[in-house]
């Protein structure tokens, strides 16, 4: 599990490293000859004092206790010595199998080529054959293709003067639909395959994009409504400006410019339908949540998505929510992204990462409305009408790596986290020690209470409370932070966002370490056992009240009390020169 330029460091073997040493060779005392060494000491010394002992016997008693406390630290310096000698020697070995394993391909591939060589050499007879057979196959391949071309042209000059004299065949466009309904159900039954461990496949969705692109029928039956994203600032003449893109000219490295204050959302369509989360047991949620269902159904015509719980409640107050939508088990939550258009939450952040941790691939944009959010209407009225504010919540993508497992692939069911991951000690009072490397390259070894992994939209939350940074949540990076370290001089990191953290439970650890996400869903690290964890490629698009940094500033602020304190008075004395 370590990289390989620790593991391949040279070690020693688990015979070497028992607790005894038979052979005197290099320097290495018998342990058994120390501990009758030191027995003697003892001895010696508890022997009762002759009468006429004088100042030279007592000397020569504190010099034999001084020699029993060095031979018993050269002992217990000894063990330690033999047991971490045999953690490079497991860890030697483990290093050891898998470049064999590697070899082994290699040299497996190797031979495929050489048979592949020699199978070109000797077949070139064969192959001039198979190209004489060939040739007549493709020449009347190129006619038919002619053929058909010809006939397709021709009834699309036959298809475009029947629309022209308004005589179009309607059974012809009933058949089209048909046909392209049902491949929007295929490409739909497609998609079903595309998760892993419940986590959508982001090379797949991206090719299903490319391929929506080129079918211009599937527009016609979209469900779900398309947006755009852009970057903006206020004004050209506005000085917030970024500079990102690197070039070269003249021997000269400059930036390009372009500005990038905020993220801006434009429907391109109209939203349809809409998914409402609620904050369980709170009777105002509950009456926000019943004034909003009906004014989003009366008065926008959208359709309404909630929680089974959530229905019951509607249909307990009134029978005419009856057109309010719902799901029957978790697969049809694994598709929600592919019906709503938006989300609407009703409470605190909890709700917001209950929201997020229910859409394991792409997110819908998210609306956050607290518990008095009194003028909702006009909220929503200019999120429908667009565009609107957002900010990229960077989401983490958490992998457990058990120590049986053969590669770094064989990997449990991985987690999404929006706020952070802690690794901890648990119920154990023994110190967490963990080893971390970033990108393969070791950083540090963790020795305290544990480690919080954390997102740039986490800083204010427990990574906070542990002493690490605020950072603007459009800040793309990992916070690493300590929880209460043994060493002064351990600080907080933020890691770039492209690297991959990896947390291992090294093997002389005298307890096992927990990890939890998002605070739920514990996890045991045993001994062997490693944490990965990288940036995933879904964020978390959450609507704002005004733009990204205004938001953020006015949280830390009115949520946090950021550098909240008393104005000095101006009673006091003043600088006479000024």
């Amino acid at each position: 599990m370590s990289p390989s330029k620790l593991d391949s460091t040279d070690s020693f073997g688990h015979e070497e490293a028992s607790v005894s040493c038979s052979k005197p060779e290099n320097g290495c005392v018998d342990s058994l000859s120390i501990f009758h060494s030191e027995k003697a000491v003892e001895e010696l010394l508890q022997q009762t004092p002759v009468a006429g002992m004088d100042e030279h016997l007592i000397e020569f008693s504190e010099a034999l206790r001084t020699v029993a406390k060095a031979l018993r630290r050269a002992a217990e310096g000894k063990a330690s010595a033999q047991a971490e000698a045999a953690e490079w020697k497991r860890r030697y070995e483990l290093e050891r199998t898998r470049n064999i394993q590697m070899e082994q391909k290699v040299s497996g591939n190797n031979n495929c080529e050489m048979l592949r060589h020699w199978w070109i050499r000797s077949s070139l007879d064969n192959a001039m054959d198979m190209l004489r057979i060939m040739l007549p196959c493709l020449f009347f391949w190129e006619v038919g293709k002619e053929q058909n071309k010809r006939i397709a042209e021709a009834r699309m000059a036959e298809q475009f003067s029947a629309e022209k004299n308004g005589d179009l065949d309607c059974e012809r466009v009933k058949n089209s639909d048909n046909q392209s309904m049902l491949q929007n159900e295929s490409n739909e039954h497609s998609e079903t395959g595309c998760m892993k461990h419940g986590i959508w496949s982001h090379e797949v969705l991206r090719d299903r994009e490319s391929d929506s692109n080129s079918n211009a029928d599937r527009n016609k039956i979209m469900r779900k409504a398309s947006f755009k994203l852009s970057w903006w600032c206020n004004g050209e003449n506005g000085d917030q400006h970024k500079h990102d893109i690197v070039s070269f000219e003249r021997g000269n490295i400059t930036t390009a410019e372009r500005s990038s204050k905020q993220i801006s959302l434009k429907w391109e369509s109209d939203p349809q339908t809409v998914l409402i989360l609620t904050k369980p047991n709170s009777v105002s949620v509950r009456i926000l949540c019943v004034q909003m269902v009906r004014w989003l159904r009366e008065r926008k015509k959208l359709n309404v998505y909630v929680e089974p719980r959530v229905k019951v409640e509607l249909l307990a107050e009134s029978s005419n929510f009856s057109y309010v939508q719902t799901w029957k088990d978790d697969s049809e939550i694994s598709h929600l992204h592919m019906k709503v258009d938006l989300v609407i939450t009703l409470g605190g952040d909890g709700t917001v990462l209950w929201a997020a941790s229910m859409f394991k691939g792409p997110v819908p944009p998210i609306v956050p409305f607290s518990l008095d959010s009194e003028h909702f209407k006009d909220c929503l009225d200019s999120v429908l009408r667009g565009p609107i504010s957002i900010t990229l919540r960077h989401r983490l993508l958490c992998r457990v790596v058990r120590d049986a497992a053969k590669n770094e692939y064989e990997t449990e069911e991985p987690f999404l986290v929006l706020n952070e991951v802690t690794i901890d000690r648990g119920i154990s009072s023994y110190l967490t020690n963990l080893e971390c490397y970033c990108d393969n390259s070791f950083v540090t070894c963790v020795q305290g209470d544990g480690l919080i992994l954390s997102t740039t939209s986490g800083s204010t939350a427990y990574s906070l409370a542990a002493g690490g940074s605020m950072v603007h949540p459009q800040v793309p990076g990992i916070l690493f932070t300590p929880i209460c370290p043994h060493s002064l001089s351990f600080r907080p990191l933020i890691l770039p966002e492209h690297v991959t953290v990896r947390i291992m439970v090294p093997f002389n650890s005298r307890s096992p370490a927990w990890a939890s996400f998002d605070g739920k869903d514990r996890k045991l690290l045993a001994a062997g056992d490693a944490l990965l964890c990288s940036m995933a490629p879904w964020p978390v698009p959450t609507a704002c009240q005004v733009d990204s940094t205004n938001d953020f500033l006015r949280s830390i602020h009115d949520g946090l009390h950021w550098n909240l304190r008393k104005t000095q008075s101006f009673d006091g004395p003043r600088d006479r020169d000024l």
